[in-house]
């Protein structure tokens, strides 16, 4: 943890133990029922993709819905249930009428969310055990079930502590808004506000939980330009707060760069400041076991508190913060997000600690996403470091009408248009999973049109491009092509994403 958060957080949490405020968490143990007769600890693994891996990549939606989509008519989901024909049994004549879609725009990178092991698991929980006691978890919702979770993603992580939260969303929230609150009975004497400094690209929870810090604690709030380390260290120097936050995602979800950790850990060490980072998109997909963007790049020992979520790799459903155990006490008693949540539900819990335990023994998953990678970029001469490809096209019509086109095909990328990203970077975002075959991201390749092969990513704005590949497919090679075709990039002085 940096200096000047040391005296504070320990002075916190003595108020709140004066004041009768500090929270604690009471593991429940559910009684076994004895329903289940399989043993719920012989997790099914495998060697190689399987027949059910298909379900997490490819779906069927009804004429309807296509058609409507192709219109860009607004729904409320209605059409598949205004559809005559429609055959919610799946009986014979229900494929005929369904267009087959390869989903190339979810987050299930290691398709686990269809994994017998992870199905299984929740299956037999709820048989148990139901959905579990139905309260927050400072009431009655904590369980053996949710401390075993959070252990095992503590150590994934390599903190003390972690703490469950109900999403990724409000995982962010009780950070940021537990970190810039006021100390009990301290209200104007418990020091200056914090100065919070927040990548430009951040993730909308961030930035809404940037909002309500600033509008709860007056909050001081910087800008900096993305991935930009330069401008956060002026913006540093010039501040004259104290103590000091800076938050950003490991993994950029729209742009797929990385945020430059190595250089970030450097200037934490020269500014103080609490390092605060959202591994959302980077858990279990980057570091060769699975820790994130921090243990891709070494530095997990200087992050202070990782924020991270159940429903992307992991499959699932849910947040995450892995910290040391005083952070953990400070957010569990002043988060209102994960204070004011109803646990989550045991099945779910359950269903996250198998993919994890997966994930470990079938490393080949991991090796997998990172080859479609590899495979897509040197099919369409474009630079991509992680299984999120972005293809600019800058108006948003144009990004509408290649997924349209690709819809039509059997293609599901949808066009990303602002408000999500900045006025004039719309794009298709195309991601990868594990269930994927070398095949279809070859379809794919031949699908897209040419005009969209020349578009190409967002190359992060640094003299050369952050990337990482997990061992078994690293290669002087693959290296060499990155940095090549950056160069080519940067002597064309191409811009791909609005300068902010």
């Amino acid at each position: 943890m940096s200096g000047p958060w040391d005296a504070w957080l320990d002075d916190a949490l003595q108020s709140l133990g004066d004041a009768m405020l500090l929270r604690s968490l009471r593991p429940l143990v559910l009684p076994e029922t004895h329903v289940v007769s399989q043993d719920r600890h012989a997790l099914p693994t495998f060697e190689g993709l399987g027949p059910w891996d298909r379900a997490g990549v490819a779906v069927e939606v009804s004429h309807a819905t296509v058609d409507a989509w192709l219109r860009d008519s607004s729904s409320t989901g209605e059409e598949v249930e205004r559809n005559p024909n429609h055959n919610a049994g799946g009986g014979d004549n229900a494929e005929g009428e369904l267009h087959k879609l390869l989903l190339f725009s979810g987050n299930d990178y290691l398709g686990l969310s269809v994994h017998p092991a992870v199905r299984q698991a929740a299956a037999q929980a709820a048989v148990e055990f139901g959905m579990g006691p139905r309260a927050s978890a400072l009431v009655c919702g904590y369980t053996s079930h949710h401390r075993l979770l959070e252990s095992t993603l503590a150590e994934l992580k390599e903190t003390e502590e972690c703490l469950l939260c109900p999403t990724g969303f409000a995982a962010n929230m009780a950070v940021l808004t537990a970190i810039t609150s006021v100390v009990p009975g301290k209200r104007g004497s418990g020091g200056s506000p914090v100065a919070i400094f927040s990548d430009a690209l951040n993730h909308a929870s961030i930035v809404d939980g940037v909002r309500v810090a600033q509008r709860q604690s007056n909050a001081e709030v910087h800008v900096y330009r993305h991935n930009d380390m330069m401008h956060l260290h002026q913006l540093l120097t010039n501040c004259k707060r104290e103590r000091k936050v800076v938050v950003t995602d490991s993994l950029f979800s729209m742009d797929g760069d990385f945020a430059p950790l190595k250089e970030l850990a450097a200037l934490r060490k020269r500014h103080g400041f609490l390092l605060v980072i959202d591994e959302a998109h980077g858990t279990l997909v980057c570091g060769e076991n699975g820790g994130g963007v921090a243990e891709a790049f070494g530095v997990q020992g200087h992050v202070d508190i990782h924020v991270g979520t159940l429903s992307k790799a992991i499959g699932c459903h849910g947040g995450f913060i892995a910290s040391s155990r005083k952070w953990k006490q400070w957010i569990q008693s002043r988060g209102r997000s994960f204070i004011f949540s109803t646990a989550l539900p045991v099945p779910v819990v359950a269903a996250a600690h198998a993919a994890i335990m997966v994930a470990k023994k079938e490393k080949w998953r991991q090796h997998n996403v990172w080859a479609l990678v590899r495979q897509f970029s040197e099919a369409t001469g474009l630079i991509f470091t992680s299984p999120i490809a972005p293809i600019l096209f800058g108006d948003a019509d144009a990004a509408l009408e290649a997924s349209r086109k690709l819809l039509k095909m059997g293609f599901h990328v949808p066009a990303i248009r602002p408000p999500t990203v900045p006025v004039g970077s719309s794009r298709l975002r195309i991601t990868f999973s594990a269930g994927h075959t070398a095949a279809d991201v070859e379809a794919l390749v031949k699908a897209l049109p040419v005009w969209a092969k020349k578009k190409g990513p967002s190359p992060n704005f640094l003299p050369t491009p952050v990337s990482w590949f997990p061992s078994s497919l690293e290669k002087v090679a693959t290296q060499k092509c990155l940095h090549e075709k950056h160069e080519k990039v940067q002597d064309k002085q191409v811009r791909l994403r609005p300068k902010l």
